[in-house]
Formats: structure tokens, C-alpha cells, sequence
């Protein structure tokens, strides 16, 4: 719960650098539900393709290492909230950082802001911190230096789908049954859920006693990463085991991570690195600053962070990856994002959105699955001797489709009449699954039909089924997709394949 913001507040103006970053992106939305202004700073303008809250805003182009680019961005803004950092390790990521900041503190001054809000990373600095919780602090002096009031929040672990840290524990624990834990696993940390983040972030903007503070941040509780990682397995029902292996080296322990998660090998080093300074809340003003705010504890901000995944709102949690810079310009695409498998395949077709749309929201049933009608058939047999739904359902209409109707081992569970069809599976899987339609109009009479398959696997054993089952899925998807856009093609061109017939 936030206090009320002053309502002089809301006129001004409010920067968002960083805005395609998880945190950014969805402080943007919180701020524009408080009735804000906002400007945001990208590098590329492609990247807020699927933004949600983009024809809200005003959208600057520029880079805070290209100092030319921020005049324009900073012109007129009220507060701005940096949120740029590096992620890597190496040469050359400390000095970035530190030359961005310069940049942006310098154009701040020069645009006569009233203050900056700076999200940086916990660490006492008086110990021997590694290169990249040095450069958060190094980050958060630079800005200060430009003589704008500055608030600086300190966190550490932030629990939310999409956060870097988080991920890997969430990846790790998955994917791993037994958890090789080297020292860095019994290092002090205080985890803050990204609802917490965003509820300071917020209300500094109209509580005068942040301004040129330093204030840490972290959740109810002192864990270490070990226990963060047996506090996920039980959250999601998972048993693991632990060995103890102090002595293994950052590189090896980086080289694993990059096979076992997404986290890019370079990132997974910065991040392991990090892991043996205690990021811990030293100094509590924050609850006295924000009596308001309470933290959660680390059960409760899990929960929370994997809320979405167990209610399937895949449109909203996990579109990012349908609309990266060259994603929808691929036929075929699989990667992983938060947790999730996304497997998206598309294709161009020489027919109105309406008459794709017809064509996949009458699939199942009677009709079929218009490719390899019997595999779909011999899924469902396989379910049903499981203890499944199985295809005896059916599905209730031939021809349409409503919000909540059994489709063979589907429920539909969203429909946007011409445009879209989501179903989720109620068959047996390791995991949560969901097949996504869409058909989006290109002008004239063609169309982009898009197939995305999702799956949330459920520990080593959904992770081990969806990639066993992977050239199945490819067989099955890639020819259904082509048989809808023949079809629909075909009901363009008024041919036998008529509406009655579905």
C-alpha cells in the first residue's frame, strides 16, 4: 500500500531510462497508473514494439553513453530514475558504467532537474566488493557529483519473474534434483520482492524526507542463497537434495549456469563473483522513511513472483518474447524467458484476419487437427490411460469458440474475436502448457498468422518431456501451421472448404 502523492505531483513530467529492463518496464506502468507523465529513454525504439502502456508515454531515443542524446530527453523533466547498468564481466564494464552516469549527471545538471532516483545493489564499502557491486556504488557517487539531489535505493536479490538474480535460482533449483552448493551458497543475503521495489520507487517521488538519501532495501528476512534456493523447490513442490562443494572455482560454477539456464556465461560470472559479499540492510530507515511500505518474506514474494505462471496470464508475462527486435520477423523461433519455453512459429497468408481466425478457432472436434489428425488422437488415448481428459470431449460448437469451453484436451482460455485464440492443456504434463493463435492484418487481404507454443516445465522431469517430445512438437506445429494458412487461403478464395464446413 502506497500513501496518497500530492496532486501538484502528477502535472510533472518523469523520465524512466532503462525502460526496456524488467524493472523499468514495469515501474513505467506503475507510474502511469498513478496519473504521472512519463518519457522514456531507449536505445532502441524496437524494443518497446509489444509495451503495453507505449502510446501512453513519450518515447526518446538516446543512449547515456552518447551524451548528444540526452538534451533532448532530458528537456523539461521534473525527476528522472536511472536505471542503466552493466551486466557483464571483464574489462571495461566498470569504466561504462561510471562514463554513463557522468554523461547523465552532467546533461541533468545542464537540463536543471530537480532530482534522480537511482536503483543500485547493496554491499557494505568498506569490504572487498566485486567489480559489479562496486560499480553500482560507483554508479550511484557519479550521479552525486553532478550536484542534483539524488535518492539512491540499495538493494540486493530482487524476487520477481525476469529478475537476473532470481532466475538463476529459479533455473537451478528446476533443473538440478540434487543442489551442488559451493561456499558462495552459505553467503548472507536479504531478498526484496519487485512489488517492494516498486512501491519505494514510487512514493519517493513525493516523500521529500528520500531526497539525498541513501536508503537500503530488503525484504522481512535473512536467508542465504542456499536456503533461497530450498525456499523455491518447496514453493513449487519440489524435493531436493544438497551437496556441499566448497571449493568450486567462479568459472566453472559460471560455465554450469550458462549450460543450465539462459543466463549468458559472461553474466552468470559477474553474478557468481558477487555472491561471496553480504548484501545485507545495515542501516533500517527505510521503514521509518516509508512507514507505509511493509516487505514481504521471501515465501510470500515467491509465491507472488510465480503467481502469473500458476494462473497462465502468458499474454501479459511473457509476450517480451514474441516481440524481441528480430522475433517476429522469424518463421520459426524457440527460446526461453522467465522461466517459460516459447516455441513460436509464423507465416505470411493470402487471407483476411477474419477468415485465418475461423479457421484455427475450428479446430478439435470433429474436424480435427488438420495435420497428422491421428497423433493428436493417439495423445489423447496415451492421456486418458493416465488418468487424463483425453479428445472425448470434443469441443460444444463446430464452428466457434467462447472463454472457457473444452476443446479436446484444451480449455479455451482467452479468444479475441477475429484476432486470437489462447487455449491452456488439461492433459497430464510435467508442467503448465498453452497454444496461442494470432492473426494479425498486414493491409489488403493478407495476414501474419502466428502459432506459440508455451511450457512451463515443472522441475528436471518437465524439462526432460518437452525436450524429448521436441521433434514431435516441431513435426506437428510446423504442418499445422501450414494447413491452416492452405485453408484459409482456400475459404479467401470461396473454395469447397466452406464456413458451414469448418
Amino acid at each position: 500500500m502506497l500513501p496518497d502523492r500530492p496532486l501538484s505531483a502528477i502535472r510533472r513530467l518523469v523520465l524512466v531510462t532503462g525502460a526496456t529492463g524488467y524493472v523499468g518496464a514495469r515501474l513505467v506502468g506503475r507510474l502511469l497508473g498513478q496519473g504521472y507523465r512519463v518519457r522514456v529513454l531507449v536505445r532502441d525504439l524496437r524494443r518497446l514494439h509489444s509495451r503495453p502502456w507505449l502510446n501512453r508515454v513519450e518515447v526518446c531515443e538516446g543512449d547515456a553513453l552518447k551524451p548528444e542524446t540526452l538534451p533532448q530527453a532530458l528537456r523539461d523533466v521534473h525527476t528522472a530514475y536511472y536505471l542503466i547498468h552493466s551486466m557483464a564481466h571483464g574489462e571495461g564494464f566498470v569504466e561504462r558504467d561510471i562514463s554513463a552516469a557522468r554523461h547523465f549527471g552532467e546533461a541533468a545538471r545542464a537540463a536543471r532537474l530537480s532530482r534522480i532516483i537511482y536503483l543500485g545493489g547493496l554491499g557494505d564499502p568498506g569490504s572487498d566488493l566485486s567489480d559489479h557491486l562496486r560499480s553500482r556504488h560507483l554508479t550511484g557517487d557519479m550521479l552525486r557529483e553532478s550536484g542534483i539531489p539524488v535518492t539512491e535505493f540499495r538493494a540486493a536479490v530482487i524476487v520477481g519473474s525476469g529478475s537476473l538474480s532470481f532466475e538463476m535460482i529459479r533455473y537451478l533449483t528446476e533443473r538440478m534434483p540434487v543442489l551442488f552448493c559451493a561456499k558462495w551458497g552459505f553467503t548472507r543475503v536479504q531478498p526484496i520482492s519487485m512489488r517492494n521495489v516498486l512501491q519505494y520507487l514510487v512514493a519517493a517521488l513525493w516523500t521529500p524526507a528520500s531526497i539525498g538519501q541513501i536508503i537500503e532495501i530488503g525484504g522481512a528476512e535473512v536467508l542465504t542463497y542456499l536456503e533461497m534456493m530450498l525456499g523455491y523447490a518447496e514453493e513449487r513442490g519440489l524435493f531436493r537434495q544438497r551437496l556441499t562443494l566448497p571449493f568450486l572455482p567462479v568459472w566453472f560454477c559460471a560455465n554450469v549456469v550458462n549450460l543450465l539456464t539462459p543466463v549468458p556465461r559472461e553474466m552468470a560470472y559477474a553474478l557468481i563473483e558477487s555472491l561471496h559479499n553480504e548484501v545485507v540492510v545495515r542501516d533500517p530507515r527505510a521503514l521509518t522513511i516509508f512507514p507505509d511500505i511493509r516487505p514481504y518474506d521471501y515465501r510470500t514474494a515467491v509465491s507472488r513472483a510465480l503467481m502469473r505462471l500458476d494462473q497462465g496470464d502468458v499474454e501479459s508475462a511473457w509476450s517480451d518474447a514474441l516481440f524481441s527486435t528480430l522475433g517476429d520477423q522469424r518463421p520459426v523461433m524457440l527460446t526461453t524467458q522467465e522461466g517459460m519455453i516459447i516455441e513460436q512459429r509464423q507465416r505470411v497468408v493470402e487471407a483476411p484476419a477474419e477468415d485465418v481466425f475461423h479457421v484455427f478457432s475450428s479446430l478439435g472436434g470433429r474436424q480435427g487437427w488438420l495435420y497428422l489428425n491421428w497423433a493428436w488422437i493417439a495423445r489423447g488415448v496415451i492421456d486418458r490411460v493416465l488418468g487424463g481428459v483425453g479428445v472425448i470431449r470434443g469441443r460444444r460448437f463446430a464452428d466457434h469458440v467462447r472463454v472457457g469451453d473444452a476443446l479436446d484436451f484444451w480449455r479455451v482460455e482467452d479468444v479475441a474475436e477475429g484476432r486470437m485464440m489462447r487455449l491452456r492443456a488439461e492433459m497430464k504434463v510435467p508442467g503448465s502448457a498453452w497454444l496461442q493463435f494470432d492473426a494479425q492484418p498486414l493491409g489488403g487481404r493478407r495476414t501474419r498468422l502466428r502459432q506459440v507454443a508455451y511450457f512451463a516445465p515443472k522441475g528436471l522431469l518437465g524439462l526432460l518431456y518437452w525436450y524429448t517430445l521436441y521433434p514431435v512438437h516441431a513435426l506437428l506445429f510446423s504442418g499445422l501451421v501450414r494447413r491452416i494458412a492452405e485453408r484459409a487461403e482456400a475459404l479467401a478464395r470461396g473454395s469447397r472448404y466452406s464456413r458451414a464446413a469448418g
